[in-house]
């Protein structure tokens, strides 16, 4: 089934939107690998490409999804192979929302690590790894197949892994050993179970597995077997995500990487767990026939149906529950800054994951939409939120020379617009009105009462108040009282700073203007749960019944 183009574009341009992004970082990652000998110039084509890769996803943001008469999904098909043959890349509203967050995060801390990099002979690798970095997570948002979800994810971990041992330390070694341990093991099961997917179902095109799966009859397949599987790669997205009992290689790697990378590893290739999480569980497998009989006293009701959902949800529920405890009572107890926003990471994706395990456990399709709409919202606050605590950490470091609160106090006085930054990024994360995070947190609520989830609502409000436990901690420990020696001669790099105020401006505009920002976020939902749209999309073919292609849009 072919798309019909409505926008005033030229025909074909959409699918050259779809691809644009990865291209774009893929240069940069050459071109800044071959300018290491020209530190200046390197950095100013590493910002040229980080803002290039923000104007092709604003793109991709208004021709494919926002626009009045834009397509709302748009492929490329590399090398003009067809579907399910062929590498596809696809780009709708679930995609171009998270492709976003990566945009505004990634130019952020492109333009904080202009002014700061560790030092050593590896400065010169520190941007070609940075933006292999986002090219694994570009990729992984836009592949439409389970194998090059498995490649990106790998290009994402490599880079992550040099990120993480990158300063040299005895730490950061062992943070990197017990990293690449954890992830190597997750990419052996992520393996496995693309494996044995293709095995059982003969594709891992998603559209036509969604395909497959929706009609099991008509391809000779039994779907529980399948279903089994995704209970394996729901395990490797629950690692990338940080979600406990998966968590544990958190506080490690994020105090070891520097913290600009650390900002774009809480809050962009988290992100990456749960989108796979969503497209998988929503997209592909929703529709297979699997007889569900669950008694789910959490949420105080009975599941019956032919759908997978329920047991992810299930799964969901309780990694999530006990994420929010685990993070939320480790955070109170750190002795640093990034000790609390590390910790903070693990409890705040179990608020992202809460209201998916309600669209997965819920037979009401306007919840399972609404909750959807709900966790991305929050996705979008703890990417602007965390990325911003992250990065006033190295800004902290960098002037101090320590984030450790035994050595600070009085950073307010030090840098007014940096304790204000910090107090917006806290306030967001605790949900204070106007801000992003009141929505966020708002719409999760929101959520487990339309579930009429009495026990879920009690554990968001016990999540709610270690927030405010461990943020109002960290701001009297480091940014009241009186000044320690530290911070009297510490001086504040004033471009970082501004950085940080752009972001925390960008916590109350998203909060002020919610509206544009809601309905981004609804589309992005209906993308996730349209499997027929997205299978029309990709129009998967019978191998049998393949032609050459005549061009690379479908």
């Amino acid at each position: 089934m072919m798309m019909t183009t409505m926008t005033t574009m030229p025909v074909g341009t959409e699918s050259q939107l779809v691809i644009a992004p990865m291209l774009i970082v893929l240069a940069a990652a050459v071109g800044s690998l071959l300018l290491g000998r020209h530190p200046r110039t390197r950095a100013a084509v590493s910002l040229a490409a980080g803002a290039a890769y923000a104007v092709a996803v604003a793109a991709i943001d208004w021709y494919i999804v926002l626009a009045p008469d834009a397509p709302g999904i748009a492929t490329y098909q590399v090398g003009d192979w067809p579907a399910p043959l062929g590498i596809t890349l696809v780009a709708d509203g679930l995609s171009a929302f998270m492709l976003t967050m990566v945009a505004v995060l990634g130019v952020a801390s492109l333009v904080f690590s202009t002014r700061h990099l560790p030092g050593g002979e590896g400065r010169s690798y520190y941007f070609p790894l940075f933006h292999f970095l986002a090219l694994g997570v570009t990729g992984a948002f836009l592949t439409g197949d389970l194998f090059n979800l498995f490649v990106w994810f790998e290009v994402m971990l490599m880079a992550s892994y040099v990120f993480v041992a990158y300063s040299g330390g005895p730490q950061h070694t062992r943070a990197a050993f017990w990293y690449v341990t954890l992830n190597l093991l997750a990419s052996a099961v992520f393996l496995l179970g693309v494996g044995g997917i293709y095995a059982t179902t003969g594709t891992l095109n998603m559209a036509d597995l969604a395909q497959r799966l929706a009609e099991p009859a008509a391809y000779g397949l039994e779907p529980v077997p399948v279903v089994g599987l995704l209970g394996l790669l729901l395990s490797v997205f629950a690692i990338k995500a940080g979600l406990v009992p998966f968590q544990f290689w958190i506080p490690t790697a994020y105090r070891a990487a520097p913290p600009q990378i650390t900002a774009l590893l809480a809050g962009a290739t988290k992100k990456v767990g749960i989108y796979a999480i969503i497209r998988l569980s929503f997209t592909v497998f929703a529709g297979a026939e699997v007889a569900v009989d669950l008694q789910l006293p959490v949420l105080n009701a009975a599941i019956a149906g032919e759908s997978p959902l329920p047991f992810v949800g299930t799964a969901l529920f309780l990694m999530a529950a006990a994420s929010i405890l685990v993070g939320g009572i480790g955070a109170v107890g750190r002795d640093s800054m990034e000790g609390v926003f590390a910790y903070s990471s693990i409890g705040q994706v179990g608020f992202i994951a809460i209201p998916v395990a309600i669209a997965a456990t819920t037979i009401d399709p306007t919840l399972r939409q609404f909750a959807i709409v709900a966790a991305l919202v929050y996705a979008l606050n703890h990417t602007l939120a965390k990325g911003l605590l992250f990065l006033a950490v190295g800004t902290v470091r960098a002037a101090t020379g320590t984030s450790r609160f035994d050595d600070l106090g009085g950073m307010a006085k030090r840098s007014p617009p940096l304790a204000i930054a910090v107090f917006v990024g806290s306030l967001a994360l605790v949900g204070i009105p106007p801000l992003s995070g009141f929505f966020g947190k708002f719409l999760v609520f929101d959520a487990a009462a339309r579930a009429r989830a009495g026990p879920v609502i009690v554990l968001l409000l016990v999540g709610s108040l270690l927030t405010i436990a461990y943020t109002t901690r960290l701001w009297n420990q480091s940014f009241w009282g009186a000044e320690t020696d530290a911070v009297e001669t510490a001086t504040v790099d004033s471009v970082q700073v501004i950085v940080l105020a752009v972001l925390a401006a960008a916590i109350v505009t998203v909060g002020v203007g919610f509206d544009p920002v809601y309905e981004f976020a609804e589309t992005a939902a209906e993308a996730a749960l349209d499997t027929e749209g997205y299978v029309d999309a990709v129009d998967p073919t019978d191998p049998s019944e393949l032609v050459p292609s005549s061009g690379g849009e479908h």
